[in-house]
Parts: structure tokens; sequence; C-alpha cells
């Protein structure tokens, strides 16, 4: 009788066996397709932001190139005003410029006694 018994018992279990063993498959197949999405969608955001940072350097360089452009500018403007002043009046230019060279002086002299 117990050979009866065990029969079904056995089929039962190998029943749940080759069910686990479908179970675990399916769970795997599962888990790689899952890790082969996110590797996909890794990859994707990682080219939209190496994009995103390429388009950012090529702005700032554009504007990087107006801003010294205009800074170039103005400083051939200042540097032609500074030329006619001095021209249309030498001895002021040449005072103004050895009363700036005095002051420097003072400001040097006087740092150096401090210390």
């Amino acid at each position: 009788m117990s050979t009866n018994a065990s029969t079904p018992t056995t089929r039962e279990a190998d029943q749940v066996k080759s069910d686990l063993k479908s179970a675990a498959k399916h769970a795997e197949r599962s888990f790689i397709e899952a890790a082969d999405q996110a590797r996909d969608r890794l990859t994707e955001a990682a080219h939209r932001t190496e994009a995103a940072v390429r388009e950012g350097m090529e702005t700032l360089r554009a504007q990087s190139r107006a801003y010294t452009d205009t800074a170039t500018a103005q400083f051939d403007d200042a540097q032609r005003y500074v030329v006619e002043k001095v021209k249309e009046r030498p001895v002021t230019a040449t005072l103004a410029g050895i009363g700036v060279g005095v002051l420097i002086g003072l400001l040097l002299s006087s740092r150096g006694d401090r210390r």
C-alpha cells in the first residue's frame, strides 16, 4: 500500500519540480529582457545627455566669441580715445601720467612700511 501512496506523491513532486523549473526559466527570461531594456534606455539617455552637453558647449563658445569681440571693440575705442586726448594735450597727458606714477609709488612705498 505504501507503494501506491508514494506514486501519486512522487508524481505531484515531479510536477511541482517541473513547475518550479518552468517558473525559474520564465523569471530568468524576464530578468534578461528587463536588463536589456534598462541597458537600451541608459544608452539612449547617455546619447541624449552627450548631445545636450555638446550643444551647451557650442552655445557657450559662440557667446564667449561675442563677448570677446565686444570687449576687443571697446578696448580699441578706449585706446583711440586716449591717443586722441594725448595728441590734443600732450603736456596735460604727461603731467597726468607723472601724477599717477607718483601716486602708485606712494601707495607701494607705504605698503612696504607696513610689513
